[in-house]
C-alpha cells in the first residue's frame, strides 16, 4: 500500500508571502539613503572599541551586583521574619514599580539632593565626585537587576523539594550550610536560564545609561562618532551591529552553561551546534555511500 503525503498548499502560500515581504524589506534598505560602507570603516575604530568595552564592563558588573543582591533579597523574601521579609518586598515592589531611566536619572541627580555623601569614618565625600557617570549606571542598573533576580533565585530556591531540607537538618547541617551546599546547587538549573537571558538584556539595556547619566559605552560612543560625520544612521547601524555580536556571543556561552546544570536533570543531553553539524554531515556521508553503493 502506497502512502501519498498531504499537500499542504498553504505552507507554501505563506513561504513564498514572507519571501516576498522580506524582499520589499531587503530591497527598501537597499534603495534607502544609507553608505553602508561607512559601517566597516569605523567598526573597530578606538572610540567604538572603548565604548564597546565600557559596555561589556558596566554590564558584567551590574549582573553581579545583581545576582549578589538577588540572592539576599530572595533569602530574606523567604524568611519567617516579618521584617526583613517585608523590607525584600518593598524592594522589589520599587525598583520593579519604577522604570530603569527614571532610577538612572535619580542617581546621576542625586548630588542635588544630597551634597555630600558621608558615611562615617569609612567614606565621606562630595556626592558631585561620588556619583560619576560610572557609579551612577552601575548602582541604577545593578540595583534594579537585583529586584529582578531575587524574584529569580527565590523560584528556584522554590523548585527544590522540602524534604531535601528537611534531610539535610535532620542530618545536623545549619540553615545557612543547607542552603549553600544543598539548596543553591539543586536551584542552578532553574536559576541559570533566565539568568542568562537577563544579562542578555542587561547588555541592551546599558544603552540608557548614555543619555541618562552620560556613561560613555557603546551607543554614545557611536552617536557622537555620527554627530561629528554627519553619519547618524550609520552609526547606529554599527552599534546594531556590535550589540547583535556581543548577544550572540553570550548566547552561546548561555547555551553551554545550561548544558552544564542540566546534566542532573536529563538522561541525554541536547546535542552541541558542532555536534549537530557533525551528525549531519555524517548522515548525509552515509546516505551518499548507500546510494553509490546501491
Amino acid at each position: 500500500m502506497k502512502a501519498i503525503p498531504v499537500r499542504h498548499y498553504g505552507r507554501w502560500i505563506s513561504a513564498v508571502l514572507v519571501l516576498a515581504l522580506l524582499a520589499l524589506l531587503v530591497n527598501a534598505f537597499a534603495s534607502a539613503n544609507v553608505h553602508y560602507n561607512a559601517i566597516p570603516d569605523y567598526l573597530f575604530d578606538p572610540t567604538v572599541l572603548s565604548g564597546l568595552g565600557k559596555t561589556v564592563l558596566i554590564s558584567v558588573l551590574a549582573m553581579v551586583l545583581g545576582l549578589v543582591l538577588g540572592i539576599l533579597l530572595a533569602v530574606m523574601r523567604l524568611s519567617k521574619n516579618p521584617v526583613t521579609s517585608s523590607v525584600s518586598w518593598l524592594y522589589i515592589w520599587f525598583f520593579r514599580g519604577t522604570p530603569v531611566y527614571v532610577q538612572l536619572l535619580l542617581w546621576f541627580n542625586l548630588a542635588l539632593i544630597f551634597p555630600y555623601i558621608n558615611l562615617g569614618p569609612i567614606y565621606r565625600d562630595e556626592m558631585s565626585d561620588f556619583m560619576t557617570p560610572f557609579m551612577a549606571a552601575l548602582l541604577g542598573l545593578g540595583l534594579n537587576e537585583a529586584a529582578y533576580m531575587s524574584e529569580i533565585v527565590r523560584a528556584g530556591i522554590q523548585s527544590v523539594d522540602e524534604g531535601q531540607t528537611e534531610a539535610a537538618h535532620a542530618l545536623g547541617m545549619s540553615q545557612s550550610k543547607t542552603l549553600r551546599r544543598i539548596v543553591l546547587p539543586q536551584a542552578m538549573r532553574v536559576i541559570v536560564p533566565p539568568t542568562g537571558n537577563e544579562f542578555i538584556n542587561m547588555l541592551k539595556t546599558s544603552s540608557l545609561a548614555a543619555s541618562a547619566a552620560q556613561y560613555l559605552e557603546l551607543l554614545r560612543s557611536t552617536s557622537d562618532i555620527g554627530q561629528t560625520t554627519g553619519a547618524t544612521v550609520e552609526m547606529l547601524f554599527l552599534a546594531a551591529t556590535w550589540y547583535l555580536i556581543l548577544t550572540s556571543v553570550f548566547s552561546v556561552g548561555q547555551f553551554y552553561l545550561e548544558r552544564r546544570y542540566a546534566r542532573g536533570s536529563l538522561r541525554t543531553l541536547p546535542l552541541t551546534p558542532w555536534q549537530k553539524v557533525k551528525a549531519n554531515l555524517s548522515s548525509f556521508s552515509n546516505r551518499s555511500k548507500g546510494g553509490v553503493t546501491a
